[in-house]
């Protein structure tokens, strides 16, 4: 009995596991926020008459105040000298108050007139409320990410990293395929916005739970007298920025992502366009991508916990990428089964560079500078969230427009997604030469990229 008292609550499995699927859940309602208007850009074009560069605008908006007000980095500051609970707390309340303005713009923005700095009003009030999601739902992610890494160090860190990345993506996944039914049956753009902002005031309330779990964590760790490691200062961030195994997981991060998120911001036009399916229908193939990674993710961080290979899972993630865009780019078997196929692939490739990335950090970085190392890699991450959405936007129309057809009885642009698929290629090949320069630089510096996670 003695010796069970002696334990840190984190030593129980079952009151680790619980404190992941608490700060999950959190994730969930954050990601599908994140990707809702995903389906819904014919619906903007038709009904409000957004352009491509307008929704690509909007779309990049998720970045600009954790790249250009650099808070994504300060959310990491306050994180290391604040503590997990303060920080996801805070977090989730900026979530709520950017989809609330985002819900705003879009449910009473039609009749708005004029615009803001040149963009029309909507647009602008929207992305907005996107922009400070954005600051949320990042700072969120790190968050959960040290949560993980506080709960489950020495234990099964990738398998709860894959299975955390695993119920977000059940989010995804379901704004890809729901939000257009959603709006439709409602006749309402609007609509699936509300239905995720109803989910992220049960992600606050699921982030108050494990704050109370936390809380009792600290007290374990007080009766084990567990020693804890130097508070985290300001000037520790030269450690990590001199570093060259960090940037290199920081770069892979951002060409990695940049490959797949905005991807997925088109994904379900790219489907209505080069592959001729229906709207309704066009969610359900790229909600495959998320699918897999809900499978996979876990499969993988498990594989890497036992097995170790980390460097080299990330190798085999960025080939895979190169394969499906160069695929999506060229002009053959314009089929919907040959669509899903690809997907299915990509899927495979979105689960195993996560799943291997994200528990590689805490071998470079010491855990006192986590919080900070995690939110430049994110912040290096919202650069390209940030960009690449409004630069393919912007190439769409410029150099993509094939022609019109009816939506609801308005017309509204055809793409040839030919050019967007060749940029996203590219950041999978220059992904690939980072993953194998990060396994070289691994085998000098010992990190143990290619080792297991659990002690024995």
């Amino acid at each position: 009995m003695t010796e069970i008292l002696r334990q840190k609550l984190s030593d129980s499995k079952a009151a680790r596991f619980m404190v992941l699927g608490v700060v999950a859940l959190t994730m969930f309602c954050g990601y599908y926020i994140t990707d809702v208007m995903a389906p819904l850009k014919p619906m903007l074009e038709s009904e409000f008459g957004w352009q491509s560069s307008d929704y690509g605008f909007f779309t990049s908006a998720y970045g600009w105040f954790n790249v250009f007000l650099v808070m994504l980095i300060l959310g990491g500051i306050i994180l290391d000298k604040m503590g997990v609970r303060f920080t996801g707390l805070g977090a989730c309340i900026l979530m709520v108050a950017g989809c609330s303005l985002k819900y705003y713009a879009i449910a009473y923005g039609s009749g708005f007139e004029g615009t803001i700095l040149g963009v029309n009003t909507q647009v602008m009030l929207a992305s907005v409320g996107f922009a400070i999601f954005g600051m949320g739902v990042e700072i969120a992610g790190i968050t959960v990410t040290k949560v993980i890494v506080r709960w489950f160090k020495g234990h099964e860190m990738a398998l709860a990293m894959g299975l955390q990345v695993s119920v977000a993506r059940i989010g995804t996944t379901l704004a890809l395929s729901a939000s257009f039914p959603i709006a439709k049956h409602f006749n309402s753009v609007s609509a699936p916005i509300l239905f995720g902002l109803v989910l992220l005031c049960i992600g606050l309330i699921a982030f108050l739970v494990f704050s109370v779990m936390d809380k009792k964590l600290d007290a374990s760790m007080t009766e084990t007298n567990e020693e804890k490691e130097e508070p985290f200062k300001v000037s520790d961030i030269l450690f990590i920025v001199k570093n060259r195994g960090f940037w290199l997981i920081a770069f892979l991060c951002v060409l990695f992502y940049s490959a797949v998120f905005p991807f997925l911001k088109y994904a379900v036009d790219l489907m209505i366009n080069k592959y001729n399916i229906e709207p309704e229908f066009a969610g359900n193939i790229p909600a495959i991508l998320p699918f897999g990674a809900i499978l996979l993710t876990p499969l993988f961080g498990g594989i890497y916990d036992k097995k170790g290979k980390g460097a080299t899972i990330m190798i085999i993630g960025a080939v895979l990428l190169i394969i499906v865009h160069s695929l999506f780019a060229a002009p053959v078997l314009n089929y919907w089964w040959f669509a899903t196929g690809l997907m299915v692939l990509l899927g495979i490739g979105f689960s195993l560079v996560p799943s291997a990335m994200w528990p590689s950090v805490p071998k470079i970085i010491p855990e006192n500078k986590l919080g900070t190392a995690y939110a430049l890699i994110f912040w290096v991450q919202n650069w390209g969230l940030m960009g690449v959405p409004y630069v393919i936007g912007l190439v769409l129309e410029k150099y993509c427009i094939t022609g019109q057809r009816m939506v609801d009885g308005k017309a509204v642009n055809m793409y040839d997604y030919t050019l967007p698929m060749i940029i996203f290629t590219c950041f999978g090949i220059l992904a690939l030469v980072v993953a194998l320069l990060l396994k070289a630089e691994d085998k000098k510096k010992g990190y143990g990229l290619e080792l297991p996670n659990i002690k024995k």
